[in-house]
């Protein structure tokens, strides 16, 4: 993934690479120099970002029991 630097030096971090970090408006990075001299981004806010698992998490409504739930899955409502 290439990108052009503007003449303020900045560039935009690619959509894939702010999903993987979980870089939002807001997040904080940290650019940090490995010993073999390359540059890597990571993540400095502490937040980790949501799991794909986290974002389908919730429930089924307020006050409803297993019956009437197993009842509207069935369609039997």
């Amino acid at each position: 993934m290439t990108n052009t630097v503007t003449a303020k030096g900045q560039v935009t971090i690619p959509k894939p690479v702010r999903d993987l970090l979980g870089i939002v408006p807001g997040s904080k990075v940290d650019f940090r120099r490995t010993d073999d001299g390359n540059v890597v981004i990571v993540r400095s806010d502490k937040k980790q970002p949501a799991s794909r698992f986290a974002k389908l998490r919730g429930h089924a409504g307020k006050g409803l029991d297993t019956d009437a739930i197993m009842a509207l899955t069935r369609g039997d409502a």
